[in-house]
């Protein structure tokens, strides 16, 4: 099956050729997850290598899509509640974010939670948003430090938010129904006039449940994300992990009406689903499976905590009533933190613990681990 698309534009034609080449050095044919990869990681090329501004609340200042802690910063001033608590309980006093984008939530977190963090590390593979963090986070100088990877081992109290939906995924394409149909794995190609285009290649790789229906069927597996949660768990001696992200258990992830996927990319503000085009100028995404992720820590060796939607997190955490001492307009804009039709129940939080298990605040009313 091949869905022909447009030949990039001129800014991106530099790792157009790239990926070209790329797609050459494999004989012609690329797995999804490594084009992902090269899109949005390619040293000075990639959408998060390069120049772009991606962080903002408005099109109008060149961004592409906006999150929590651009909304408002009582996202930040919420989670550091969960941050402090866990802070305590586990004894350490450092800090572990992943992909700090703008530094927003790095600066609400460090303003709100004081003394209680003594060293602030941002673990960041793209430069140029180093140096935006940088900038942000001036006041904050003497607790902070940039690596690119983790050590061996570390502790502290580990935040992502919104890191796994932009690991790369590999697509598996069902061509007919449950009964008689055929897996294949789906890369890229490059066409005679130089564009991308899809091709489907047979494989022995499955979703990890059986998926119902005559329909054809579009799904993701989450490898890399899986390979994120089992490093951290390796390094990680003393401490906890917050991860908040868009996605679903598994049962919903992989449904039978859930039949396109959930890749996405975001340009301006706007959403549409053909990663082959504007390459390095636009986001790539795909939903999280959380039971994914809370399996592949559960089998090395962490603790699940919690799993709720963000709505649920933040209210346990204390936001409505940070939110009555707003005027009117920005807590309108805080409450799509929490509504159901905007960020409040699409969005996850999964907790994961190293060490004895304990209670996180943020589950306290809403825990949803027993549907993972």
């Amino acid at each position: 099956m091949r869905a022909v698309t447009q030949r990039p534009d001129s800014l991106t034609t530099a790792l157009h050729q790239h990926i070209t080449q790329a797609i050459a050095a494999e004989g012609g044919w690329l797995g999804f997850d490594r084009f992902m990869a090269l899109a949005l990681y390619t040293p000075g090329l990639g959408y998060y290598a390069n120049d772009s501004t991606k962080f903002g609340a408005m099109p109008e200042s060149g961004s592409d899509f906006v999150t929590a802690p651009e909304m408002t910063p009582l996202f930040g001033q919420t989670l550091a509640v969960q941050v402090g608590e866990a802070l305590a309980q586990t004894e350490t006093d450092e800090v572990w974010e992943f992909g700090a984008g703008s530094g927003a939530l790095a600066l609400q977190l460090l303003d709100a939670l004081g003394d209680q963090v003594q060293r602030y590390t941002i673990v960041d593979l793209s430069g140029s948003l180093r140096a935006r963090q940088q900038a942000k986070l001036v006041a904050h100088a003497h607790k902070l430090r940039w690596v690119d990877a983790l050590p061996e081992t570390f502790s502290g109290v580990v935040v992502g938010n919104e890191v796994l939906d932009a690991m790369p995924v590999q697509l598996l394409a069902r061509h007919g129904g449950q009964a008689d149909g055929v897996w294949h794995e789906r890369g890229v190609v490059v066409e005679d006039d130089g564009s991308f285009a899809w091709a489907d290649r047979p494989t022995d790789l499955r979703p990890p449940v059986d998926i119902e229906g005559p329909q054809d069927y579009l799904t993701e597996i989450h490898a890399q994300g899986e390979g994120f949660i089992r490093t951290l768990v390796d390094r990680l001696t003393r401490g906890a992990a917050f991860l908040l992200d868009y996605g679903f258990g598994e049962a919903e992830y992989y449904h039978p009406q859930r039949h396109m996927g959930t890749v996405m990319c975001h340009q301006g503000h706007l959403a549409d689903g053909d990663p082959l085009v504007a390459v390095g100028l636009k986001d790539i995404t795909a939903h999280v499976n959380f039971t994914a992720m809370a399996l592949a820590a559960q089998e090395a060796g962490l603790n699940v905590l919690g799993y709720t939607t963000q709505a649920h997190f933040l209210i346990n955490c204390g936001l409505l009533p940070k939110m009555e001492l707003l005027p009117q307009a920005q807590r309108a804009t805080a409450a799509k933190l929490i509504m159901e039709h905007e960020m409040g129940e699409l969005f996850k939080v999964l907790a994961v613990g190293a060490g004895e298990a304990w209670e996180p605040l943020g589950f306290s009313h809403g825990d949803r681990s027993h549907r993972l």
